[in-house]
This record gives structure tokens, C-alpha cells and sequence, in this order.
């Protein structure tokens, strides 16, 4: 199950959330909540004692539950930076922060795995292959 919240003005970037939650964690229940940048970084200063904004977040909620939450306004500034569409970018945030509930760690495995689901899910065989984000702002 999906459950998805958008907390700002933006409308949401049409991605197929509810299949790449079950290619990723078939059975889990989730919750998907799109902020604005104060919000982002709060979330990130008391889940993580981060001060900076994030694009992603993600968390466990219980067995099999979770939340994912993601910065529209980061993302939309972003993705040129990547190589993607904001829609291709707030996607491949969804997938990431699957993989991260997932028990995945970043590197090379990681990246190889999210960008085949990015493949899967919108039209990126007609593009160049993005430029896949390195967390380079990750303390």
C-alpha cells in the first residue's frame, strides 16, 4: 500500500510510485510525503541531527513500513544537475530511498540497481544515461 501526502503547492510529478515500491519492497506498506524546504530540514535536523536541506529522506515505521519524504523545490532545482527531468528526478529519489529500506548502501551496486529501475519506469532508454547523484552533501 502507498499512501501519498503533498504538503506544498506543486503538483505531483506523474511517476509510477506504486510499482517501484513493489519492485523494490513488494508487501511493504509506505508512506510518500512531499515538502517544501523548511519543513525538509527540520525533519532532517531531528531524524538525523542534519542542518542542511535534503532532497530525500527515508525511515522505517515498523516491520515492512516506512516513510519517504521528498523535497519537490530540492529536487526540481536538482535534476538538470543529474541529467534528468524533475519527474525522472523525484522518481529515482523515491527509488533511492526504497533501496535505502531496503538495507542498501550507496556505491556502485546501488547506483547500477537504481538506474535500471529508472529505465524500467520512465523513458530513459531515449536519453543519455543520467548522471546518477554521488550524495556528495551527505555529512
Amino acid at each position: 500500500m502507498l499512501d501519498t501526502r503533498n504538503f506544498t503547492r506543486s503538483p505531483l510529478p506523474s511517476f509510477p510510485f506504486k510499482k517501484a515500491l513493489e519492485a523494490v519492497l513488494p508487501g511493504w506498506d509506505m508512506s510518500l510525503v512531499f515538502v517544501g524546504e523548511t519543513r525538509a530540514q527540520s525533519l532532517n535536523m531531528q531524524l538525523r541531527g542534519k542542518d542542511y536541506i535534503p532532497n530525500v529522506l527515508s525511515y522505517e515505521s515498523g516491520e515492512n513500513s516506512g516513510e519517504i519524504v521528498i523535497c519537490l523545490s530540492v529536487a526540481k532545482k536538482q535534476a538538470p544537475d543529474h541529467g534528468m527531468s524533475y519527474t525522472q528526478f523525484v522518481g529515482y529519489l523515491f527509488i533511492h530511498g526504497c533501496f535505502h529500506l531496503k538495507g542498501e548502501r550507496h556505491g556502485a551496486t546501488m547506483e547500477r540497481k537504481e538506474r535500471l529501475l529508472l529505465k524500467r519506469f520512465t523513458n530513459l532508454s531515449s536519453t543519455p544515461t543520467p548522471n546518477v547523484p554521488k550524495n556528495s552533501n551527505r555529512n
